[in-house]
């Protein structure tokens, strides 16, 4: 991963964080505006209203005592009146049920006739009426309420208030001014708390983007340590476990290269020297020219080996791409399998047994499956005693099938079974060296295994023999 598209990935992180910042200081102050600032018109006019409606209702009774719907001239009520209208900057008109104007404390609709939705309505039902007037004015409406005997009672007028909301607008028009100044003074503090924690939350994300990119340039191989967090912690430990798998990859791969070298090096050494031998010598005899030649032959026949057997490793390490899987008869593919190994068998005196415990049929890549199970066998045969035995046994359920490869031969030490698959690993090196091989025909086979979606398990004892276990699913894993 390059530097620029770090760079890119946190200045975008960067950004995040930035965003969620202001996000968290910006959503209480819209909260603040509009859940409590524009909520208060609503709640002064509210408090507005009930405030004058308990003092219209306290009038109207006292309208009622001194019978100021016949005779407004009752200096008391008039007092009262006059007051409520100046108290709230507003107008009081008295109607009675005839919808004739009794009092207006504005003296200029007195004994005129009031044609009114709301005030026909109020004296036809007996409730209050309320309502704001373009913000500028409350309306109210209430019943002048007679109480009759028996519990009953009649409307015998309203009273309809207009107060002034002036004072409410302007309290509002302060607070709000007020809230402004706030608002803006909290969204600068969260501006610069925004930035400042997106670089100091970054840091740590920083420090990780150059200890990467110094390893990636090769100026140090040290692993990264940033506790700073627990995310940080994550990132570095994975990038460490990485880190570890490629230098061993690295150490593998130098080793792998050494080996090769060495392996294709020792033949031709050997060659090199008879050839010079034979130049060496003038008039060398036929059955010595001979006897260096079968040995320049198989010095050949092993570098072909080793050649052959690393393009096999080469292809088992590829994707699964390369796998060409179909439905194939297993029995048959081991019967022949044995078939062909027989001769080499009976060469080293080694009895072969083929147990088949049912038909089995899977998804394989015959090649890549024959390969390894030939490997397996050819090594039973190679690494046996003289007249021993190695048995195959085929075996299957229903979602894989096992191939077990047993055998009465030298074994393999407690120590050495967990590098027996490393390429190049030799068990005994003399006795490799006699019969030929080469280190990496047990890799090849784990490979081709794996490819498989399978598993290889091997058991020994030392000098009672060896078990291989290779279990591979029916059904083809992609």
């Amino acid at each position: 991963m390059g530097k620029a598209k770090l760079l890119k990935i946190f200045k975008s992180l960067k950004t995040r964080i930035f965003c969620i910042v202001i996000l968290a200081g910006v959503i209480p102050c819209i909260i603040l505006h509009v859940g409590i600032l524009e909520r208060y018109m609503d709640n002064a006019v509210s408090v507005r209203t009930n405030e004058v409606q308990t003092q219209i209702k306290i009038i109207a009774d006292h309208l009622l005592t001194y019978n100021y719907l016949f005779d407004n001239t009752n200096e008391v009520v008039n007092a009262e009146l006059s007051q409520l209208s100046n108290l709230y900057d507003g107008r009081v008109l008295v109607v009675d049920e005839n919808l004739k104007i009794i009092k207006d404390t504005y003296a200029i609709s007195e004994g005129k006739t009031i044609i009114s939705e709301d005030i026909v309505k109020c004296l036809k039902d007996g409730v209050a009426v309320n309502q704001l007037e373009g913000k500028k004015y409350i309306e109210i409406i209430v019943p002048i309420e007679e109480k009759l005997a028996e519990g009953t009672s009649r409307i015998a007028g309203v009273m309809l208030t207009s107060v002034s909301t002036d004072s409410i607008i302007s309290s509002y028009e302060y607070i709000k001014s007020r809230a402004y100044l706030l608002e803006m003074c909290a969204l600068v503090v969260v501006f610069g708390m925004a930035y400042f924690l997106s670089r100091k939350l970054l840091k740590p994300f920083e420090r990780i983007t150059e200890s990467i990119n110094e390893v990636k340039n090769g100026f140090t191989d040290e692993e990264i340590n940033v506790r700073d967090y627990t995310e940080t912690e994550r990132i570095g430990d994975a990038f460490n476990q990485m880190l570890g798998r490629m230098k061993v990859l690295d150490d593998s791969r130098q080793e792998f290269v050494s080996n090769v070298s060495h392996e294709l090096k020792t033949p031709l050494a050997s060659m090199k020297v008879l050839a010079d031998s034979l130049l060496a010598q003038e008039d060398v005899p036929a059955e010595l020219y001979r006897e260096f030649m079968t040995d320049i032959a198989t010095e050949i026949d092993r570098e072909n080996k080793i050649i052959t057997d690393l393009l096999s490793l080469v292809k088992m390490t590829r994707t699964s791409e390369d796998m060409n899987v179909e439905t194939m008869d297993i029995n048959s593919i081991l019967e022949l399998l044995l078939k062909r190994l027989g001769p080499i068998a009976a060469r080293a005196g080694v009895k072969i047994i083929f147990e088949s415990r049912r038909p089995v049929s899977a998804e394989v890549d015959e090649v890549k499956l024959t390969l390894a199970l030939s490997n397996l066998v050819e090594n039973a045969i190679k690494y046996n005693i003289e007249d021993g035995w190695v048995k195959v046994v085929l075996d299957a359920d229903h979602q894989y099938f096992t191939v077990e490869v047993s055998d009465s031969g030298i074994g393999i030490p407690q120590e050495s079974i967990e590098h027996i698959y490393e390429r190049f690993y030799r068990v005994d090196k003399s006795h490799s060296k006699e019969i030929g091989g080469t280190g990496l025909g047990l890799a090849i086979t784990r490979s081709a295994v794996l490819m498989h979606r399978g598993s290889i398990n091997v058991s020994s004892v030392e000098g009672v023999g060896t078990v291989f276990t290779v279990k591979i699913p029916l059904t083809y894993i992609v």
